[in-house]
């Protein structure tokens, strides 16, 4: 009923960037808080960052400072702007939302994941 579609992975230098999109789709009734988790090879699923529906934010230390996400509340779409990226944020990227349908209250979704590669 609610799909999570990441894009805009991919290999990148250390010290480059890489904006990733999250777009949601299906019978969405309202959007609240969105976010992106990461998953690096062999390590649990962490937290990156949040942004609620009035775009406030908040970020994993690890990040601050270099990451940024933003949200497009009439595409139903979040970004996350990554700068300064370093091989540590290798990782695949999910995107999560806690998304109200015309069919149930708020629960959590979750998109397929994105690989970032850094390269030192």
């Amino acid at each position: 009923q609610v799909q999570l579609v990441e894009s805009g992975g991919g290999l990148v230098q250390a010290g480059g960037s890489l904006r990733l999109s999250c777009a949601a789709s299906g019978s969405i009734r309202s959007i609240n808080a969105m976010g992106w988790y990461r998953q690096a090879p062999g390590k649990q699923r962490e937290w990156v960052g949040t942004i609620n529906r009035l775009g406030s934010t908040n970020y994993a230390d690890s990040v601050q400072g270099r990451f940024t996400i933003s949200r497009d509340n009439a595409k139903n779409t979040v970004y996350l702007q990554m700068n300064s990226l370093k091989p540590l944020d290798t990782g695949v990227y999910y995107c999560n939302g806690l998304i109200e349908t015309y069919y149930g209250g708020p629960r959590d979704y979750w998109g397929q994941g994105t690989q970032v590669t850094v390269s030192s």
